[in-house]
């Protein structure tokens, strides 16, 4: 009974997340299905043969998500308690209306494209009527899908800009028209139809929809079978197995949900049984699932708007996040053999782990379109939609292969393969659609918030975040962090990483500029975005902890808490990449440079995840700790000891010797130290 209310704990969680709460009958079904697979086709079009006009692109894309959410999603989500608000076994009619009218609100841009542009700053009533329903529509549609907080956080901000000659002093400024508020939000690409809906409706989808198909037919598996089949030998090989899987798992989901579900139920009990307490298992699963978002190409949907609101080319965005990323990763891995070495864990048993050669034979064409994606995207050069692209045209034929291929080996016929084959591909085209919900409403919500701030709020606000960090860069990345992660207990990471960066990362860049700090632009933005991914696990609301502990039954918020002291190897990572770009390889372009600074960040990552763990070779003396992170600020930020000192800056990286001479020296006495106790 308690397994199966966990299970229950952990479907629910991903119905919410991909917006699938209701159970409908077969022709709801169907009718789902067709507009989810008639969205998915449109988006391949865009990126094929069909050429519009961006803003209609927007329009229709929010089009496809504001329906489904309506017609899936009830207005309470209590089953059944409230009648028709909560319906879940079928789609009231109220639904059909919601969803048939609040569609046609998100296309009155296009029906009325060419008037709209002439009376563009001198609106009709009939534009504002229909651009305040949209906005209404839009937030009821968002509350649905993800909760009170982005459409509450929206709606604040559209009462300051009412109401803001009244506000206090230091927060008064002059108030905004509904005409101008209407035109900005709703008739515009400044609001709702922003940056942020647009990479929405062109990039992310076609990313979604690839790992859709790719779990559907079968890739989240092979890689955490993958995994153990290499790591399971080895002490802690679960949680090491279990991070690696994730990491994989990052490349085609940008769901920390989706991944703990994916390899979460498998990873968990396996790590319990060689001897990791529930809680700790759990929170590896989470500290390895929340960081998948940081791995490209997918990194939950926030790349992309990263390379639109920093104007460069996403390969960009791909080089700054790779080394945090993998330093994240590699730190994660050495938690779990700190983890294991404290506990005194032996390895799997051989039955358990499977057979490396069966595994690669049985899913080795999985790694097609990834391998071709990432082709396209760091030796062609292709743009990031046409590369998905062509890598979703390169999956359908896998797929087909993959089940032809299976017809040998099962007493079924070809047609039969072929049919399955079909189905596969038709519920990655549904899932894909559906797991794209609710980052087209976040983002278009999004765009109320950051259409308010642009109409000349934004620098009251600024100044408002200046007073309060009164100008010191360090206190404002604090008040950062901090908002993030409160942000992001209500927000998805991407939400979360817009509203942030709107309002903070141009101050991070001004602020830090005053005091004789270059920070890039691109580094105040991914702060913003790893802050808001923190947040998942971050008690007491990290959707993650839950998800992960109702597998491996333990308490939710301990969970979170373990899970969040992992986390803090990530934590420190974007603090050091703002005081030292080259972590982000800002104006690096030498591969052996570059190894370097991975290689001395992983160090780095390693001496900060022994001194929080208190165990290095052996339990840590409390001297050994300032060491640890002494020698972690030195292999991360080499820069800040030749500032201290001041050397000349040409010994930077002279300056990695000392630090890892710190390392060693620890190293060294802990293992004295054992062989004179033992």
């Amino acid at each position: 009974m308690d397994k199966n209310h966990n299970l229950n704990h952990v479907e629910r969680l991903v119905k919410e997340e991909s917006a699938t709460i209701r159970l409908l009958s077969k022709k709801e079904n169907m009718l789902v299905a067709t507009i989810s697979i008639i969205w998915a086709l449109f988006q391949l079009s865009l990126a094929s043969w069909l050429i519009l006009d961006s803003t209609m692109v927007r329009s229709i894309h929010l089009f496809f998500a504001i329906v489904l959410i309506f017609l899936n999603v009830p207005m309470i989500k209590k089953s059944n308690k409230y009648g028709w608000l909560s319906e879940t076994k079928k789609i009231p009619l109220i639904d059909y209306l919601f969803a048939f009218g609040s569609g046609l609100l998100t296309l009155y841009i296009i029906f009325d494209y060419e008037g709209i542009a002439l009376r563009m700053g001198n609106l009709n009533s009939t534009d504002i009527l229909i651009g305040g329903l949209l906005v209404l529509a839009l937030l009821e549609a968002t509350r649905r899908a993800i909760g009170p907080a982005l459409p509450v956080i929206a709606i604040v901000f559209s009462l300051y800009s009412f109401f803001a000659p009244y506000m206090p002093t230091f927060m008064a400024t002059k108030a905004v028209s509904l005409q101008k508020y209407i035109n900005q939000i709703s008739m515009s690409t400044e609001g709702i139809y922003g940056i942020p809906l647009g990479v929405s409706a062109t990039i992310v989808y076609l990313f979604v929809l690839l790992g859709s198909m790719l779990d559907r037919a079968g890739a989240g598996s092979f890689f955490t079978t993958l995994a153990l089949s290499l790591l399971g030998r080895y002490k802690g090989g679960p949680a090491k197995a279990a991070v690696v899987s994730s990491g994989f798992s990052g490349l085609i989901s940008g769901s920390s949900i989706a991944n703990i579900v994916t390899t979460g139920t498998f990873t968990i009990p396996l790590m319990k049984k060689v001897g990791y307490p529930p809680r700790k298992a759990a929170a590896i699963e989470v500290a390895a699932s929340t960081d998948g978002q940081l791995m490209p190409p997918i990194m939950g949907a926030a790349a992309f708007i990263i390379a639109e609101y920093c104007n460069v080319p996403y390969i960009e965005v791909v080089k700054a996040a790779a080394i945090p990323a993998f330093v994240s990763y590699a730190a994660l891995f050495y938690v779990t053999h700190l983890e294991a070495s404290k506990l005194g864990m032996t390895r799997l048993d051989k039955e358990d782990i499977p057979s490396f050669r069966q595994t690669m034979k049985d899913g080795w064409h999985y790694t097609i379109p990834i391998m071709w994606l990432i082709y396209e995207l760091v030796v062609l050069r292709h743009s990031a939609e046409f590369a998905a692209y062509h890598a979703i045209l390169i999956l359908i034929p896998t797929i087909i292969f993959q089940e032809i291929h299976k017809v040998r080996e099962e007493d079924v016929t070809i047609k039969e393969g072929l049919i399955r084959a079909l189905k596969i591909i038709t519920g990655g085209l549904i899932g894909g659609s559906k797991n794209m919900v609710i980052v087209a409403l976040a983002t278009a919500s999004a765009g109320v918030i950051v259409g308010v701030v642009s109409m000349g709020l934004g620098g009251m606000i600024t100044q408002i975040v200046e007073v309060l960090a009164q100008g010191n860069v360090y206190l404002l990345l604090l008040i950062t962090a901090i908002a993030s992660l409160l942000l992001g207990m209500g927000l998805p990471t991407t939400a979360t990483y817009i509203v942030m960066a709107s309002l903070t990362a141009p101050i991070i860049v001004n602020v830090g500029a005053s005091m004789g700090l270059i920070v890039p632009l691109m580094a105040a933005h991914l702060f913003c975005f790893y802050f808001g991914i923190l947040a998942d696990d971050t008690p007491p609301v990290g959707l993650a902890a839950y998800a992960a502990s109702a597998i491996a039954k333990s308490d939710p918020i301990r969970t979170g808490l373990q899970g969040f002291t992992y986390d803090l190897r990530t934590a420190i990572i974007p603090f050091f990449f703002i005081f030292n770009p080259d972590l982000i390889l800002h104006g690096i372009n030498s591969w052996p440079q570059g190894l370097l600074i991975f290689t001395m960040a992983v160090l780095g990552a390693m001496c900060f995840t022994s001194a929080v763990q208190g165990w290095f070779t052996t339990n840590n003396k409390w001297w050994e700790v300032p060491l640890l992170l002494a020698a972690t600020v030195i292999l991360f930020n080499p820069g800040a000891v030749i500032n201290f000192f001041k050397i000349d800056m040409s010994m930077k990286y002279y300056m990695y010797l000392s630090g890892m001479a710190i390392m060693g020296g620890v190293y060294a006495m802990q293992k004295i130290r054992v062989r004179v106790s033992g």
